[in-house]
């Protein structure tokens, strides 16, 4: 097996005036299954690592994920309505009777407001460790800094990806202006609050711009993100926040080199309004984007991860995002967490009429509301899309 990592992303990073490269998140050893880690918390707002690697996945065969509490189910039925095939089971013994051998990682898939294991969730690691799995991990506290970790890791011959570890300060970016010769749109996902479902959005986002013809790019923020492949992004709330403009601006610049793409989809992280996490303002100054989709849960209260501060509404974070920056929020897109058919209907209704913007649910609604949210804000991308798609 491969010998122990040191941790760092494997980040081809380029100097301030050099040719811009995409963020390689991390290399990997030879293989691509994986399990989940996730007790306790899948399906819940600290679990949204696991919940975004069962729906979304361009570098691991997630096989099984694990949360006694949740045991017995299929993880996209649960989350979704729709069987995926992935169960949720109640163990790594489990897991590895399901998968019928051992499978090549173990992806810490939990992710707290503190980013830190708990004892119980060190055992876990390390039983998959002394097992044979490679462990990836996107939590703050990084485990190739653990001497237990280290010393385990070194005797089963595997690996240690610390997902969140920033590359030395050299390599960062500072912001440079060069987001000005970005001349496609940039679409930011915010939203008004955090683990709201942006990732997903904007995952479903570029896949349907993609399917209809229209070229876009994803740039990721956080950590998810890149655990699932992204070709561009940054764990952005791991930076030192004198480089987080810069990062999330050379990350949009390399993927309109590389890619030459018709529009660009960045992944917001937090909300602008939230009194805990300032990357939203970081994301806007890096990527100026031309048009915000704002993510709202109509049914979520107070925040997630503060529940003696109130949630914001669709409408106060709108007018905050709009006084912040030289953008236009284009429209709205719905989480329907606690919220039976009827009342989605209604919220969409509802917000659709006091905001006067297209509104939708990416998970229920037809891709082709998302696309059509963006036509309408950037109607030149219908040429393209023209062009593009068969006759």
């Amino acid at each position: 097996m491969s010998s122990l990592s040191n941790g760092s992303p494997s980040l081809d990073a380029p100097t301030q005036s050099g040719s811009r490269a995409p963020a390689v998140p991390f290399t990997l050893p030879t293989g691509s299954t994986a399990v989940v880690y996730c007790e306790g918390q899948f399906g819940e707002q600290d679990g949204k690592t696991a919940n975004g690697l069962v729906r979304h996945s361009e570098k691991y065969e997630v096989l099984s994920v694990i949360d006694s509490l949740r045991a017995g189910v299929d993880s996209g039925q649960f989350l979704d309505g729709t069987a995926n095939g992935i169960p949720v089971l109640a163990s790594l013994v489990e897991c590895l009777a399901h998968a019928g051998r051992v499978p090549d990682y173990l992806i810490c898939g939990l992710a707290p407001a503190d980013g830190l294991l708990s004892d119980d969730q060190r055992i876990v690691l390390l039983d998959g460790i002394a097992r044979g799995m490679h462990i990836i991990n996107g939590l703050h506290e990084f485990l190739n800094d653990d001497a237990e970790f280290v010393a385990a890791a070194v005797i089963a011959g595997v690996t240690i990806t610390d997902v969140r570890r920033p590359k030395a300060k050299r390599d960062l970016h500072l912001f440079s202006g060069r987001i000005v010769d970005v001349t496609c749109p940039r679409i930011a996902i915010l939203g008004t609050d955090g683990a709201i479902g942006k990732r997903t959005t904007a995952t479903l986002l570029v896949e349907a711009l993609n399917a209809h013809g229209i070229r876009a790019v994803m740039v990721g923020t956080g950590q998810t993100t890149l655990i699932q492949g992204g070709k561009y992004g940054v764990a952005l709330d791991a930076l030192v926040p004198q480089f987080c403009s810069g990062e999330v601006e050379n990350q949009v610049v390399a993927a309109f080199e590389n890619e030459d793409p018709d529009v660009i989809v960045v992944e917001g992280q937090g909300a602008l309004s939230h009194p805990a996490y300032l990357t939203s303002a970081h994301i806007v100054r890096g990527s100026r984007p031309a048009g915000v989709i704002v993510q709202h849960a109509p049914k979520r209260r107070m925040l997630g991860d503060f529940p003696m501060v109130p949630m914001p509404t669709a409408a106060s974070e709108i007018a905050l995002i709009e006084a912040f920056a030289d953008t236009r929020v284009i429209g709205v897109t719905i989480n329907h967490e606690e919220m039976t058919a009827d009342e989605l209907d209604t919220a969409i209704a509802e917000h659709h009429l006091q905001l006067g913007l297209p509104v939708t649910d990416p998970l229920t609604r037809p891709a082709s509301e998302l696309v059509d949210m963006v036509l309408a804000a950037f109607p030149a991308l219908a040429t393209t899309a023209d062009t593009s798609t068969p006759g």
